[in-house]
């Protein structure tokens, strides 16, 4: 179960990492053309900063979710490694289900916005207005996923667990 678990995590951080380093470098050259139409050609392309912040969304979100994976995210560490080992555990799990709990919120609620507002339009780029919020529901259920993962490993207490 473990390594089938670990497996699949593998593979989606994976996906999830490769989409965020091609929505980086579709924002660079987002921004760049915008630079070069703005001074060379004097004539400011109108997609580039609505395209840009979309592509932003999906780096930020899905490279956040991989942070869980990876135990990357912001934490206080100090006092984890003054106590003792159950302890530490027991902070971690607690930790971990915050993150999952909170995961599960963006994922939710991002949804009621996506499908609130699909009928929208986003005037510049022509596509539908849920699509602003489909980076915050793929990363919150990346996050939860992730977080179930480093929950089963530290409830299991293997060796792969991030105390």
């Amino acid at each position: 179960m473990r390594q089938t678990l670990r497996s699949i995590s593998l593979f989606l951080s994976n996906i999830a990492i490769g989409l965020s380093a091609i929505g980086l470098v579709g924002m660079t050259l987002a921004v760049s053309w915008q630079v070069f139409g703005r001074y060379v050609l004097n004539d400011s392309p109108a997609w580039t900063e609505p395209l840009s912040i979309q592509l932003m969304g999906w780096f930020i979100l899905l490279g956040s979710a991989v942070g869980i994976r990876e135990n990357y995210h912001l934490g206080f560490d100090v006092l984890r490694h003054v106590v003792a080992r159950p302890v530490a555990r027991l902070m971690a799990i607690v930790s971990m289900l915050v993150v999952l709990a909170f995961g599960a919120a963006m994922a939710v609620f991002s949804l009621d916005l996506v499908i609130g507002t699909w009928t929208a339009t986003l005037p510049v780029l022509g596509w539908p207005g849920g699509t602003d919020f489909m980076p915050i529901t793929f990363g919150g259920v990346l996050i939860v996923f992730f977080a179930i993962e480093q929950l089963y490993l530290l409830v299991t207490d293997a060796p792969e667990a991030q105390i």
